[in-house]
């Protein structure tokens, strides 16, 4: 990794950490209580890919009752905060592609416009640091397919992650009901 990558790692680190802090309090006083909240990482390639991101479950935090997640809780065709609270964050310290489309080094916000049927998106947006509500669809650098599979066995909670390819590359999924999104993306160098 060069002096640059190493800097603009730390400064996305620091960014993170700082609208962590702040966003935990606006957390408590808008929803009553704390959404759980994760931070996945994983090495592709030689490149660190890492996604922070608030983790709603199925059970309505309210009633408890089980709540219909795509179509129901998530419209359609709509653009959708892809998790709970603050905006979800995706860092990737080498440029990435999804197919044609390259996103270079840096941090991003992540979002979802899904779709009933036809091809839903991953949006990345190159504007951080907001709140996750309101998505700020005017400043995105790009939209990527996502590829819908049906999962054999339920998630009760949104779950994300970063996983390698054996034949190179990695994969962006997205869990939740008995739904899962992906996006492949290759390391460019």
């Amino acid at each position: 990794m060069n002096k640059f990558q190493a800097s603009l790692t730390a400064i996305a680190a620091s960014v993170l950490c700082a609208l962590s802090a702040s966003a935990q309090t606006a957390r408590v006083a808008s929803t009553g209580g704390t959404s759980p909240h994760e931070t996945t990482s994983t090495v592709v390639d030689g490149n660190r890919v890492t996604i922070t991101y608030g983790r709603p479950f199925t059970k309505d935090p309210k009633s408890g009752e089980n709540r219909k997640i795509w179509g129901g809780l998530v419209p359609y065709g709509k653009a959708w905060r892809l998790g709970a609270d603050e905006a979800t964050t995706l860092i990737t310290q080498q440029p990435i592609a999804f197919g044609d489309t390259t996103v270079p080094a840096g941090a991003y916000t992540l979002y979802m416009v899904p779709a009933e049927s036809g091809s839903s998106k991953l949006a990345i947006s190159k504007k951080i640091g907001q709140w996750g509500v309101g998505v700020d669809e005017k400043n995105d650098l790009a939209r990527v397919d996502l590829k819908k599979e049906t999962l054999d066995t339920p998630v009760h909670q949104l779950t994300m992650g970063v996983e390698k390819n054996p034949a190179g590359g990695g994969t962006i999924k997205i869990k939740w009901e008995d739904t899962v999104y992906s996006a492949d993306f290759t390391v460019k160098k």
